[in-house]
């Protein structure tokens, strides 16, 4: 049976506290959301610019498939939620996570000119959906940042169509966007993936090299 609106923004809050500890979502960075059921498209999202370490109930919105808020609500919600809606309809996914950590930052950076970060040969890997081996290579997108929303939505969508096995895309300069088919498959998702970003990232600084020159696999 599905979770009422209440329990998931419920969720939501422990969550975004979880991924603040980890230093994931400082400030009022990232946005979260979880789909409440699919006929029609009913969404709970994060609203917008507020602080992660401190966010509550009643700052975990109900939007439809346009992203118009549904019923009455006194806060936006986030300025993301039509990148939100965009995964949930390309994946089918139940929930969909954006961090904004350091090495998702800087890799994404690092990385631009080649359009994906392709990580393969690491144990970590098998902790992504559908993954059974370390040999698995994933290649996710690496997304030009953009103020319009519609359009970087639309960016998002070619992104994925293009990389289908993904299970994330890089916003350049941005952050890291993971989904899963529920909330605690997305969570899993963030820390396998922040996890071998950090460690892509900390051996290439080891080396004396530039991240761009790690252990995450050349396109």
């Amino acid at each position: 049976m599905p979770e009422s609106p209440a329990k998931i923004a419920q969720h939501l809050a422990l969550l975004s506290r979880r991924l603040f500890d980890r230093g994931w979502v400082l400030g009022t960075s990232g946005n979260f959301s979880a789909v409440i059921s699919t006929r029609p498209l009913r969404l709970a999202v994060t609203a917008s610019s507020v602080d992660k370490r401190t966010l509550r109930v009643g700052h975990v919105v109900q939007v439809d498939e346009r992203g118009g808020v549904v019923g009455l609500h006194r806060r936006k919600p986030s300025a993301e939620t039509l990148l939100h809606l965009e995964i949930v309809r390309r994946k089918g996914a139940g929930a969909v996570l954006h961090t904004h950590s350091v090495w998702s930052t800087m890799l994404s950076d690092a990385h631009a000119g080649r359009g994906t970060l392709d990580i393969e040969g690491y144990e970590m890997l098998k902790g992504l959906s559908g993954v059974t081996t370390h040999e698995h290579r994933e290649r996710i997108p690496i997304v030009a940042n953009d103020q319009d929303m519609r359009r970087l939505a639309r960016k998002v969508g070619e992104a994925l169509e293009a990389e289908p096995a993904a299970h994330a895309v890089l916003l350049h300069r941005h952050g890291l966007y993971t989904w899963g088919e529920t909330l605690a498959e997305a969570e899993r998702h963030v820390e396998v993936l922040e996890f071998l970003f950090e460690t892509i990232g900390r051996s290439a600084l080891l080396r004396g090299g530039e991240a761009s020159h790690g252990t995450a696999q050349d396109s």
